[in-house]
């Protein structure tokens, strides 16, 4: 464990590459409209500069979790960040549609291997307690201010220089923390075995079959027949899956990790937050743009109600936490995430920003930024050592099979909440309305599972111990 003042280059070097996943993926989002017209992109295709990466990742992310466990975490991290990063200089330079959405899987293939490692290394790194909370507290803000920081990196890019830009700005990074890495993180010990490969196929046929069901699902419809045969096989390989790893030696996903009440209830509360706040994220972009008529780059600042507050409450995690306790965070956190999407959801074609949205946003990015740590930390705890890039792994499988649950069903509600066309301003905005709506619905569904699944179970059992000493 890091106690050293090394810790804190440690927690930098990790924070800082997961920081640069998330701005990636925002920054594609203000691009696209300059990519489709720089390379020739039907409609249809750009979608999957998005969904190729989407594939990629979710798909390789249990196996990229168990590489790290058997080859050591340190050596995946480099590799995962070295992929990441040439990919990113060759969708920079891509003069083709074939050509970026090759790399942009091959940088989805990086991110699966780097995602559950950074989470792995910083379980290792620092003991559960104060020392891995006020770590877990900059891992949490580096998601919501990345997420933002990524807009208004791509609506400068594009306004201002090239969508190009956005990818070549990971080179310099990428190569600063590899060599960052290789000095200050210590590789975590290597637990020898065979991979798990009927496991590994399974769960990446599976995840894949998922997430492409899910994408295509929210493009053409859920009575289309080739998502729901996509969505049956994924069923099919996950079912598979389980059986494979009920009988292997050495799984890619130890089954052990799921008997346990509060890190099941974790993932499948961030699965439904997750699934609500895509909905905030990606639509109120268009709402941005296309209602209140802002440019790419205005959009993106227009975002920083969210980012400040997200980054100084979970700032403020660590003392917080002292003070009420993790739990208390985490209902408090979605309760201001689903007040700030209830008000968001009545903005109207009318709406004026500073009082329909920005003050909104300010709620949902303090809510955000108190609950991402304690629900990241009931993901991971009481797990082995040797186990914690599997249990990384699940956080992120979570996390990314949440959103794009989400994102299929949000579209669907914004697809059939106004009978006028969507490209008119007032049904345009009522649709987007109405996803908010659903979207903070998913986050009470969410407060439930906490509450029945980590929270109440944790209180009983302290209740029981009071009871054993009296």
């Amino acid at each position: 464990m890091a106690t050293s003042p090394r810790a804190g280059i440690v927690l930098a070097i990790i924070v800082a590459s997961y920081l640069m996943i998330v701005v990636d993926i925002s920054i594609v989002i203000t691009g696209l409209p300059k990519i489709q017209a720089s390379l020739g992109f039907s409609a249809a295709q750009l979608s999957w500069v998005q969904n190729a990466y989407t594939l990629a990742f979710g798909g390789l992310l249990l196996l990229g979790a168990r590489a790290g466990d058997i080859l050591g975490r340190r050596r995946m991290f480099i590799a995962g960040l070295s992929l990441f990063t040439l990919a990113s200089v060759a969708i920079g330079v891509a003069q083709s549609v074939t050509w970026l959405l090759v790399a942009r899987a091959i940088q989805g293939v990086g991110a699966a291997v780097l995602a559950p490692s950074t989470l792995a290394l910083l379980s290792t790194h620092f003991a559960e307690g104060p020392a891995r909370t006020r770590a877990l507290s900059f891992y949490a803000a580096a998601a919501g201010v990345g997420a933002t920081l990524g807009l208004v990196l791509g609506g400068l890019f594009a306004d201002l220089l090239s969508w190009r830009a956005g990818f070549f700005i990971n080179l310099p990074i990428g190569l600063l923390l590899i060599v960052a890495a290789s000095r200050y993180i210590e590789e975590t010990p290597r637990h020898t075995g065979r991979f798990d490969l009927g496991g590994a196929a399974t769960s990446t046929l599976g995840m894949a079959a998922w997430v492409y069901g899910l994408v295509r699902a929210s493009e053409v419809g859920w009575h289309d027949a080739q998502a729901l045969l996509a969505l049956g096989l994924g069923l099919a390989m996950t079912l598979v899956f389980v059986l494979i790893e009920q009988r292997v030696a050495q799984p890619v996903l130890p089954l052990r990790l799921l008997t346990n009440r509060q890190r099941n209830g974790a993932y499948l509360a961030r699965m439904l937050f997750l699934a609500g706040m895509v909905g905030f994220w990606f639509f109120s972009t268009q709402f941005l743009q296309s209602v209140l008529h802002l440019r790419p780059f205005q959009a993106g600042l227009a975002f920083l109600p969210v980012t400040l507050p997200n980054f100084a409450s979970a700032m403020a995690v660590p003392y917080l936490t002292r003070r009420f306790g993790s739990h208390a965070l985490l209902m408090a956190g979605l309760l201001l995430c689903i007040v700030g999407l209830v008000w968001l959801g009545q903005a109207n074609s009318h709406a004026s920003y500073w009082l329909h949205v920005a003050l909104p946003m300010l709620l949902i990015g303090l809510g955000q930024g108190v609950l991402m740590a304690p629900l990241t930390a009931a993901g991971v705890a009481g797990v082995a050592h040797k186990d914690t890039g599997a249990a990384s792994g699940l956080v992120n499988v979570a996390h990314q099979f949440g959103g794009s649950l989400g994102l299929g069903v949000l579209v669907l509600v914004f697809a059939s909440a106004a009978p006028a066309p969507a490209h008119d301003i007032a049904s345009l905005a009522q649709r987007i309305a109405t996803v908010m709506d659903a979207s903070a619905l998913m986050l009470a569904l969410a407060g439930l599972v906490a509450w029945i699944c980590i929270i109440n179970p944790h209180r009983r059992g302290i209740l029981r111990q009071k009871e054993s000493l009296a």
